[in-house]
């Protein structure tokens, strides 16, 4: 018969072991005397003791006794046990040898773990390859075992599903390598397209289509939208250029992501080819989008990569009023948080704000004439109202 090598928990001094079956002190039983004869407690009381998380008592595979569960173990093998009989590994048994995991794995809880070189739900299975030629074919090109996002049997991965509702991509490839959220449109906030809608998502890149350029395929070869139009787009969260980190030069142009407090002359200013395209000390704006240099990041390339503070003083300036950090919707980087992109309408300081408070107009939140900050319509220049929807100008524009 079937026994669970599983160690019981023994009664001290209550019990003595002879030829493996305990012979109990008087005034308590059970496999491993763990039970009193004597009961101090009611009924009501000692089941709601053995009673699970789904409040059954003892998992409806046993008995309530003084507070304590008894498994149902007929055949005496220790199967059926945990504190409320959770546990059955009886199901790890194999129907056709009758051996727990086909004697090629150890069951715990009623899920067997296989033995290097077998695999199955009861270990049934055994691969016809060697265990380093597994480890061969699961290995990623970036050397980790199926991209660390799945798990490897018998040379094969299984990817894992992260997430389920499909709303962002998945994880597919045979090593797991391609991540199809990678392609997922970051630069506009107000989109969930993928590729920004001018591409192709293959294996976690974008193949852009023709006219457009960028990780994302964000970026188009040359700016449809006007110079004024994509100084807007550069202002952020502040009627300054580039929400106070840009400087404007040439009556038009608006340099993005200048550094706060520095001299001019530390940068070097190049104009592209683009109608607005301008080189700063940390990236390029470019039809009213910050393209970031290496170190930097950010929708206007306010963060720097590089860190010199501990986790716990970064961690410190990240807590909002409520103690939570990041409100639990953004990360801490450097005592600075960073909302979720995947949640494009969290801002703020402490990703405390959400711009879906905000009132829209013809189905754009401010109509398009300004932008959100922290639930509140910030307008562009010209443009009033709880939406933007009012133009103060003499012509309209």
């Amino acid at each position: 018969s079937v026994v669970s090598s599983r160690p019981l928990s023994v009664a001290p001094n209550q019990v003595l072991c002879d030829c493996g079956k305990c012979k109990c002190d008087e005034g308590w039983y059970g496999e491993a005397c763990q039970y009193p004869t004597t009961c101090n407690l009611t009924r009501k009381k000692s089941n709601e003791m053995c009673k699970n998380s789904q409040d059954i008592i003892c998992s409806g595979a046993g008995t309530c006794q003084c507070g304590r569960c008894q498994c149902a173990n007929s055949e005496e093998n220790g199967l059926v046990y945990g504190k409320f009989c959770e546990c059955d590994d009886r199901e790890c048994i194999d129907d056709e040898t009758g051996e727990i995991c086909t004697g090629h794995g150890k069951c715990y809880c009623g899920n067997c773990y296989c033995e290097a070189g077998w695999h199955g739900d009861k270990c049934e299975f055994q691969c016809d390859i060697t265990p380093w030629e597994i480890k061969k074919r699961c290995t990623s090109p970036d050397g980790k075992i199926c991209s660390n996002r799945g798990t490897c049997v018998c040379g094969e991965c299984t990817c894992h599903d992260v997430d389920p509702t499909g709303d962002w991509g998945d994880i597919h490839g045979d090593t797991c390598e391609c991540d199809e959220r990678n392609c997922k449109a970051v630069y506009d906030r107000y989109s969930d397209d993928f590729c920004s809608g001018h591409g192709q998502c293959n294996c976690g890149r974008c193949d852009c289509k023709e006219g457009w350029t960028g990780k994302k395929c964000e970026h188009p070869h040359s700016c449809p939208i006007s110079v004024e139009e994509s100084a807007k787009k550069c202002q952020g969260n502040s009627n300054l250029p580039c929400s106070g980190r840009g400087k404007h030069i040439y009556g038009r142009i608006f340099i993005c992501c200048f550094k706060d407090r520095v001299s001019e002359n530390m940068f070097l200013l190049v104009l592209l080819i683009t109608n607005l395209a301008v080189v700063t000390g940390h990236g390029i704006c470019s039809c009213g989008r910050c393209i970031c240099q290496d170190g930097w990041f950010g929708k206007l390339c306010q963060h720097s990569r590089k860190c010199n503070m501990t986790e716990e003083e970064s961690r410190s300036l990240c807590e909002s009023a409520d103690g939570i950090l990041c409100s639990g919707k953004g990360s801490c980087h450097c005592g600075k948080c960073i909302c979720s992109p995947q949640e494009w309408y969290i801002s703020g300081d402490f990703c405390e704000c959400d711009d879906r408070d905000c009132d829209k107009h013809d189905g754009l939140i401010c109509t398009g004439n300004g932008v959100c900050s922290c639930g509140n319509c910030e307008c562009w220049e010209g443009w009033n109202g709880n939406a933007c929807e009012i133009w103060l100008g003499r012509e309209y524009p």
